[in-house]
């Protein structure tokens, strides 16, 4: 990505897809020219969140809610140290941000960030493509770097596919840190950061653990290094089929039957480490509106998803595994897409959204709960 920060406001901009199709628009943020995967995010709100969740790495992200920016940006809301999206788009950016908690307008912390957008296209007409074709490569294109659409199109199309991108290792932490618990420390748990997202450790941490946060490449001698009640396994970019260390770390994890939660990458993770394949999903689940059925206790919830992948687990019958007997424990009520997992015979489980849900919705907190109820009775 190659970008200036000059004339950002008025600069003309085109979008470019790999099927051909464009849509011309303004600049909003950077100018220059970015590249990445297309995908669109339902969210009405939380867009700060969005931006940076490092499970949006060399994605280019369409907000199909028309107004963004109402709220601008503050310091306090961010998911990580950066924005992760490589572009962005959006129909009618706020022209001012009203909020008594904002500190800047999100077109200015996109220019801050170098992160290149778009604004002032029809974004209904690009999800609804989108939803029909799949989600697929993209350019934006903005100021000196708007060319003919013949050449911004050979050039989307050289750029790299999500299938077979191994991300996580550059989105994770290089060195271990600790969040400290909340008041009475209760447990240890090792979390690996496959592109975690800041409220996942706090929290665990509300609920009296200390998260230990390994790096995407952590051995398994360095998770037990920390004498841990728990293991988790974080969120994160990719293709699960290339996670070949994540899975053989969990491998071991499960072998020791240590109580075990993952979330989003992790459940994909969790699906390989049981013999599962995983698959793409045509265009993903992205937003905070999305209908899960907790299959254990028949209860629906709203819940944020950020994932272009899915496991291929069979949704009407236990299956038998090397780790014991194993089933779906939660499923989309949209597509069928398997959305949990959970094992009957030792405790672990995983979800494929995103229960930490910053900033919202909440229905998905107990599953918290649920992980410190494992540890809790691995220690009676």
């Amino acid at each position: 990505m190659t970008t200036s920060t000059r004339g950002a406001a008025k600069a003309p901009a085109v979008l470019v897809l790999e099927d051909g199709r464009a849509f011309r628009g303004r600049a909003y943020g950077a100018v220059g020219e970015t590249f990445g995967e297309a995908v669109f995010s339902t969210g009405m709100t939380g867009y700060q969140e969005t931006l940076t969740d490092p499970s949006y790495h060399r994605q280019v992200v369409v907000m199909t809610a028309p107004h963004v920016g109402n709220t601008g940006v503050n310091d306090e809301d961010p998911e990580s140290q950066q924005i992760w999206v490589a572009g962005y788009v959006v129909r009618d950016p706020a022209r001012v941000p009203s909020n008594w908690r904002s500190q800047r307008s999100l077109d200015e912390e996109l220019e801050r960030q170098g992160v290149v957008g778009i604004s002032g296209i029809d974004t209904r007409a690009l999800t609804r493509h989108l939803r029909e074709r799949g989600a697929m490569r993209v350019g934006i294109f903005s100021g000196d770097a708007v060319a003919d659409e013949a050449t911004l199109l050979a050039r989307v199309k050289e750029a790299p596919e999500m299938v077979g991108a191994d991300l996580s290792a550059e989105v994770a932490t290089k060195e271990t840190y600790v969040v400290p618990a909340i008041g009475t420390k209760k447990f240890t748990v090792a979390a690996i950061d496959l592109g975690i997202k800041g409220m996942t450790p706090h929290r665990m941490a509300e609920r009296g653990i200390e998260v230990h946060v390994l790096p995407a490449t952590a051995t398994l001698d360095e998770v037990y290094a920390v004498e841990p009640d728990g293991v988790f396994f974080s969120n994160g970019p990719g293709d699960p089929a290339t996670a070949d260390h994540p899975v053989s770390v969990m491998q071991g994890v499960l072998e020791r039957k240590t109580p075990l939660f993952g979330i989003c990458f992790g459940n994909q993770i969790l699906g390989r480490a049981l013999g599962f394949g995983t698959y793409k999903l045509k265009y993903g689940h992205r937003g905070i509106n999305q209908p899960v059925q907790d299959r254990t206790t028949g209860k629906v919830e709203v819940t944020a998803h950020n994932h272009g992948f899915a496991v291929d687990a069979p949704l009407d019958k236990v299956s038998d595994t090397k780790f014991g007997r194993a089933e779906v424990s939660h499923v989309c009520l949209n597509d069928q897409v398997v959305e949990g997992l959970q094992l009957l015979d030792q405790p672990a489980f995983s979800v494929q959204y995103h229960p930490e849900a910053a900033a919202g919705p909440h229905d998905a907190a107990y599953l918290f709960d649920r992980f410190v109820s494992l540890m809790e009775g691995q220690r009676a």
